[in-house]
C-alpha cells in the first residue's frame, strides 16, 4: 500500500537553548553564544516551509530553572518565535523544568517550584491537541519516577487520553527518548529509566502510536519498534560532542560541538497511509535582529519513500550501522560507557533520495544488520548484495530468506569460473524476485617485466568495449538462466555519460539488464583524487545519465570518503557523514528528476569554454545540465535541441542549494546557443529548465 495523498505538513524542532542575551551564554562553550541567531534563522526557514504547526521537543532555553537568567531567556525565546506563522506547541526539556530524578545528574531534578516556573513562562507541561484529524500528545518525561503529584496526574491523564483516541493517528513529543540504542539498554543520562520506560513503550504499542519525536541527544537516530517510528532529533543550536566518538576522524570545530552541518530540524509530511520525515539541515546559519531570508523558491525535499524515480545506487563500503561505545566523559556520563549506532548515514541517504544500496553478502550473516535492513526497507531502501563466486549455504539461505529487501545479487568471479558456478547461481535465485549480475574478476593477464609496478589490488567489472566477449558469453543457455546481465566498470578517467550510453546500447543489443559502476577512485591505489567540483560534476553526470537510461542500473563506487588505505577518494559525504558538494548536488538533481515523468536523452553533450552541457527531454521541457570546469558566470549556453528562435522564461536551479531563479533566455546563432537575460553564477553543477514549445 502506497502513502497516498499528502494531507498536511508539520515541523519538529529541538534543543534551541535560547540565551538570555544576544551573543552571550551561561555556558563555557563559545558556540552556545550563537543559539539565538541560529534560532532566528530556523524560524524564517520554517515560515518558508509553511508547516501547519511546529512541535518543539524541549530544551527551549539554556539557563536551567535555578539560574537567575531563566525568566529573561524565556522572554527572549518568545520574542524570537513571535514571527512564526503557525501554531507552536512546546514540550518541556530538562533545561526548562529540571533533570529527571537522580542524585548524580548535572542539573537539579524536577520539583514543584520548577514546574510552577515552567507553567508561568511556557504553559502546560503535558497536554494534547488535534490538527488535521491527527492527535498530538505532549509528555513531560522529566516527571516520570519523580514521585511528585504531577507524575500521577500525568500518568492517569495520558492513559485516559490515549484510550479516548483509539483508532486515531497519534504523534507523541517528549524530551528524553525512551531509549537511544535499544529498548533494553541500561538507564543513563540520555534515556528514560525503568520501569517508566517499559510503561511508556507499552502504551505506544497498545495504542499504535504512529511516531515519537524526542530531543535531548542533539544527534539523529531512527528506530522502528512495534509499529511506531522513533525520531531522535538534532538540535538547532549545537551538537552533543560526546557522540563525536562515532566518527573515525577528528571531531571538527570546537571538538565537534560546532559541527554545523548536523544542525537542523524535521519537516514531516502526513499522508493518507503514513508519514515521511524530511531532515532539513540549517547548517548553523544565523540571522541578526534585522535580517531576513529572501523569498527565493527552492526545490522540495526528497526521500526514498516518496521519490518516484531514484535510479542511482550507492556502494556502502564503510560500516553502515556501526555500534560505538561512548566513553565515560566525566560530564554527562561518569559511571559507565553507553552503546550507540551511527545513524547519520541514514539521514544523509534520506535527504539525497537514495533508495538503492550495495553491501557485501557477508552482512547477511549478522542478525543485527539483517534487522536493520528490514527497518531501512520499510523506509524505501532496497539492497544489492555482492559476493565472490557463490557464498556458503548459510549465506545463500539468508539471501533467499531476505528476498523482500534484496533487489539484486552481484556475483564476482573470473571468466574461467563462470560456467562452473552458473548452475549453482540459477538454483539459489530460483523463485526469488531479485536479479543477478555477473562481474568479471580482472586478473593480470601477462607476466610482469623488470621495472614495472606490481599492484596488489582486486579489480572487477567488464569494459564496454568487450561487446563480442559478452555476446559469446550470453549465447550460452546456462549463462542466460543464471544471470540477467553484467556489471560494467567506468574508470575515473572516462566520461560517465558516454560510458553509460554505450553500456545501455550494448545491453539493448544483447537483451541483458546491466549495471554500471562509476568510479570516483583512481586506478592508482595510492593516488587521492580530491577535487570537489570534479566529483560533483561526475556525480551529476552519472545521475543525469541514469535517468536517461532507465533500463540500466548505475552505481557510484563510494558513499563516504575513503581517506586511508587503498584507493582513497572523496565520496558524497565526508567521514562525519556531512554532505560534500557532490552529495548536495545528488539531493538537488533527484529533486528535479525524481518525479514520475520519464526522461530521454536529448542531443547529447555540448562543450563550452570551461565546461560542458548535457541535455534531457521531459515532456515539453528541455533540461540542460551545466557542468562547469571552474566557477564561472554564464551569459549564454550551447544547446542544439531547443527552439531555433524565440524568447521565454526558464528556471535556473543551483543544484547544491536547491534555489531556483527565474531567468529569461533568447535563442541566437540559429538556435545553437541561448543567451541568458541575466548572467547566472555557476559555482557547481546547475540546471536550466526551459519549455521547448515556449
Amino acid at each position: 500500500m502506497g502513502l497516498g495523498r499528502r494531507l498536511f505538513r508539520f515541523a519538529v524542532i529541538a534543543d534551541t537553548h535560547v540565551n538570555q542575551e544576544e551573543g552571550k551564554a551561561s555556558s563555557d562553550f563559545a558556540v552556545n553564544r550563537l543559539a539565538n541567531a541560529r534560532n532566528r534563522y530556523v524560524v524564517e526557514a520554517l515560515n518558508r516551509a509553511q508547516p501547519s504547526l511546529v512541535l518543539h521537543v524541549g530544551d527551549i532555553v539554556h539557563p536551567s530553572p535555578q539560574h537567575p537568567a531563566y525568566g529573561a531567556a524565556a522572554d527572549k525565546f518568545h520574542e524570537l518565535v513571535r514571527p512564526l506563522a503557525c501554531p507552536l506547541h512546546l514540550v518541556p526539556g530538562n533545561h526548562d523544568i529540571g533533570d529527571k530524578p537522580g542524585d548524580w545528574l548535572p542539573v537539579p531534578s524536577v520539583n514543584d517550584a520548577f514546574l510552577a516556573l515552567y507553567r508561568k513562562h511556557f504553559g502546560k507541561n503535558f497536554y494534547s491537541v488535534d490538527a488535521d484529524d491527527c492527535h498530538f500528545v505532549v509528555i513531560d518525561a522529566q516527571v516520570i519516577h519523580s514521585g511528585l503529584a504531577c507524575e500521577a496526574e500525568q500518568r492517569e491523564w495520558l492513559e485516559s487520553d490515549l484510550a479516548a483516541n483509539v483508532g486515531r493517528r497519534i504523534f507523541v513529543g517528549l524530551h528524553y527518548p525512551p531509549f537511544v540504542h535499544e529498548p533494553g539498554e541500561p538507564g543513563n543520562y540520555d534515556n528514560l529509566d525503568e520501569p517508566g520506560r517499559s510503561w511508556l513503550l507499552g502504551l505506544f504499542r497498545r495504542h499504535r502510536v504512529e511516531a515519537v519525536f524526542a530531543g535531548h541527544v542533539h544527534n539523529f537516530w531512527y528506530h522502528h519498534l512495534d509499529g511506531t517510528r522513533f525520531y531522535l532529533m538534532p538540535s538547532t543550536a549545537f551538537v552533543r560532542f560526546d557522540y563525536a566518538e562515532m566518527y573515525r576522524v577528528e571531531p571538527g570545530d570546537e571538538r565537534g560541538r560546532n559541527d554545523a552541518p548536523k544542525l537542523g530540524f524535521l519537516l514531516v509530511d502526513v499522508h493518507e497511509n503514513g508519514h515521511v520525515a524530511h531532515p532539513i539541515r540549517s547548517n548553523g546559519e544565523t540571522l541578526g535582529r534585522d535580517q531576513h531570508l529572501d523569498d527565493a523558491e527552492a526545490l522540495a525535499p526528497v526521500h526514498p519513500r516518496t521519490i518516484e524515480r531514484s535510479p542511482l545506487g550507492i556502494d556502502l563500503r564503510h560500516p553502515w550501522a556501526e555500534i560505538t561505545e561512548i566513553p565515560a566523559s566525566g560530564a554527562l556520563e561518569e559511571f559507565a560507557r553507553k552503546k550507540v549506532r551511527n545513524d547519520w548515514p541514514v539521514m544523509a541517504l534520506w535527504e539525497m533520495g537514495i533508495r538503492r544500496l550495495r553491501i557485501p553478502v557477508v552482512d547477511l550473516g549478522d542478525a543485527r544488520l539483517v534487522e536493520r535492513m528490514g527497518v531501512l526497507a520499510d523506509c524505501g531502501h532496497r539492497f544489492t548484495v555482492y559476493s565472490h563466486a557463490v557464498p556458503d549455504d548459510a549465506l545463500c539461505h539468508a539471501m533467499r530468506e531476505n528476498a523482500r529487501v534484496i533487489e539484486g545479487w552481484e556475483v564476482i568471479a573470473s571468466l574461467s569460473q563462470v560456467d562452473g558456478i552458473a548452475e549453482k547461481v540459477a538454483s539459489v535465485r530460483a523463485g526469488t524476485p531479485f536479479q543477478v549480475r555477473f562481474s568479471k574478476l580482472r586478473r593480470p593477464g601477462v607476466p610482469l617485466h623488470h621495472g614495472e609496478k606490481a599492484r596488489h589490488v582486486i579489480e572487477h567489472g567488464f569494459d564496454v568495449a568487450e561487446g563480442e566477449l559478452l555476446a559469446q558469453l550470453f549465447a550460452r543457455p546456462a549463462i542466460r538462466a543464471a544471470f540477467d546481465g553484467v556489471l560494467f566498470r567506468v574508470a575515473r578517467q572516462r566520461e560517465a555519460a558516454a560510458e553509460i550510453s554505450k553500456a545501455a546500447a550494448l545491453g539493448a543489443r544483447l537483451g541483458t539488464r546491466d549495471f554500471c559502476m562509476v568510479r570516483f577512485a583512481s586506478d592508482n591505489p595510492g593516488q587521492m583524487p580530491d577535487d570537489a567540483l570534479l566529483d560533483a560534476n561526475r556525480l551529476a553526470e552519472a545521475l543525469f545519465a541514469a535517468h536517461g537510461t532507465p533500463q540500466l542500473g548505475v552505481w557510484i563506487d563510494t558513499f563516504a570518503d575513503v581517506d586511508r588505505g587503498y584507493f582513497p577518494r572523496t565520496g558524497l559525504v565526508d567521514r562525519r557523514y556531512n554532505p560534500r558538494l557532490a552529495g548536495k548536488v545528488c539531493r538537488g538533481l533527484n529533486g528535479v528528476l525524481g518525479g514520475g515523468e520519464r526522461v530521454t536523452y536529448g542531443a547529447g553533450a555540448e562543450s563550452f569554454d570551461g565546461g560542458k552541457v548535457l541535455e534531457l527531454l521531459r515532456g515539453r521541457d528541455r533540461l540542460l545540465l551545466v557542468l562547469p570546469g571552474r566557477p564561472i558566470e554564464l551569459t549564454s549556453i550551447v544547446a542544439v535541441s531547443l527552439p531555433r528562435e524565440g524568447s521565454a522564461l526558464g528556471r535556473w536551479i543551483d543544484l547544491a542549494s536547491g534555489l531556483i531563479t527565474p531567468v529569461r533566455w533568447h535563442a541566437f546563432d540559429r538556435g545553437a546557443s541561448y543567451r541568458l537575460g541575466t548572467p547566472m553564477r555557476c559555482d557547481g553543477p546547475s540546471l536550466l529548465a526551459v519549455e521547448a514549445a515556449a
